[in-house]
């Protein structure tokens, strides 16, 4: 991550075919700076709040600290920037891209909505992913996913055109009209994806794609993994159906930079690894933490909790088309690659002017791995179990809260992780006594 150094924006520059003035570059360049690099030094004796974690959960509650009560927050985080796994950037090629995967907002919360209108400018836009799969004939299709009836009629040869049609058509392959109708219960993940998708889609699409995101097969997940595994059952073609869709228009970090940065009572600091300098944090009434419950009382001799985590493979291509693949995302659930999927920003509706045009394009092959940064956890009985013993030991740690995705051992959407944060904020920020 180049910060700050002479040669920023220089893909910018080589992508516009001229110099960009100083005015421009200095827009462009990431608000993060030296000052948020001195670690323990020139802080404050004391905060109301020490925050650890500057993504989506520790952000929302530094800034509602105080703009609704008027609380200092410092907020450290391990990493070298802040948002989080919302973090992006402009590449040496002047592409915007995040470094941690593919992120698109969407939500059904007007709260949500409301917040992150203070922040950002946002740019409407509708994700549409496809999946390169065979067809019952062995050839090769790009289908939409998540499964319509574009999906089936190309995969399968058949002619669906209503509802009703895709409705017969999944429930003929469906386990529920043999095992008992509305008594049947999917035992596992395995069962729960049937029952919603059918056999032959399942197969398809479902059960190598999962064995290559979890190292396990759909049967060895919790059937709740799979309860809201997306169908259409008419033509719609979007991956998600919140009513609210949209990117950011000058990128998520910058969101970021206008929650945390532009605010005198919240204090950052990063590359600044909590367990490295606990002991030497200022006074504070309260510490948040965000990051995850089993690194936090990794003393009391448990064992971890179990994560996925994700590694990025990066190409840079000049296709004859000027883009690699024909959408942002593409799926790959079949077993021949050991990818999941591969990202292409270039199609991203918040890109730069002149992006489209250039010449070049950047990929990202995507695969799923169980060492990394922790991203999924892996909803399983023996997790689920363990979290509770964490749950139990934070809900009597003196002097500390526990929140968001990696603190509750739960995946959170972008729009989940900020409501999560608002409510937590409600329930045990605002209702505490302040000095």
């Amino acid at each position: 991550i180049v910060i700050n150094e002479a040669e920023e924006g220089k893909g910018e520059e080589l992508r516009a075919g001229k110099p960009r003035d100083e005015e421009e570059i200095a827009e462009a360049r990431h608000s993060v700076g030296r000052e948020e690099f001195r670690g323990m030094n020139g802080l404050e004796k004391k905060y109301n709040l020490v925050i650890v974690g500057a993504g989506l959960s520790g952000a929302v509650v530094a800034e509602r600290a105080s703009k609704l009560l008027g609380l200092k927050s410092l907020v450290i985080d391990k990493r070298d920037h802040i948002a989080g796994n919302c973090y992006d950037y402009l590449d040496e090629h002047g592409i915007r891209t995040s470094q941690y995967g593919c992120h698109i907002f969407h939500t059904k919360h007007d709260r949500v909505k409301e917040y992150v209108q203070q922040y950002s400018e946002w740019i409407p836009y509708e994700h549409r992913v496809i999946a390169k799969a065979r067809d019952i004939d062995g050839k090769t299709k790009f289908v939409p996913m998540p499964p319509n009836q574009q999906t089936v009629n190309m995969l399968f040869h058949e002619n669906i055109t209503s509802k009703e049609e895709m409705v017969d058509w999944l429930d003929k392959r469906r386990p529920s009209r043999e095992t008992g109708g509305e008594g049947y219960r999917p035992r596992n993940g395995e069962e729960m994806a049937i029952s919603r998708v059918g056999k032959e889609l399942f197969e398809m699409l479902i059960k190598p794609y999962t064995k290559k995101q979890w190292d396990k097969y759909p049967k060895e997940l919790d059937a709740e993994v799979f309860t809201r595994l997306p169908y259409r059952e008419d033509r719609d073609d979007r991956y998600f159906d919140d009513p609210w869709q949209n990117l950011p228009k000058d990128g998520y970090t910058k969101m970021f930079e206008n929650m945390l940065l532009k605010d005198p009572k919240i204090t950052v600091r990063v590359s600044t690894d909590y367990f490295k300098v606990v002991d030497s944090l200022p006074d504070h009434d309260l510490l948040i933490f965000t990051g995850p419950i089993d690194a936090y009382f990794a003393s009391k001799g448990l064992p971890k909790l179990e994560y996925r985590s994700i590694f990025w493979e990066k190409e840079y291509l000049e296709p004859a088309a000027k883009t690699f693949q024909p959408a942002w995302v593409v799926n790959y659930p079949e077993a021949d690659v050991n990818w999941t999927r591969i990202s292409e920003y270039k199609h991203a509706p918040n890109q730069p002017a002149g992006v489209k045009e250039y010449p070049g394009t950047v990929v990202y092959r995507e695969y799923s791995t169980d060492v990394g940064d922790p991203y999924y956890p892996v909803p399983n009985k023996r997790n689920k179990e363990l979290y509770l013993k964490y749950q139990a030991m934070a809900k009597t740690e003196p002097g500390v809260k526990f929140v968001g995705r990696l603190a509750s051992y739960k995946y959170f959407n972008m729009d989940q992780a900020i409501l999560n944060a608002l409510e937590f904020f409600d329930t045990e920020i605002e209702t505490l006594r302040w000095p």
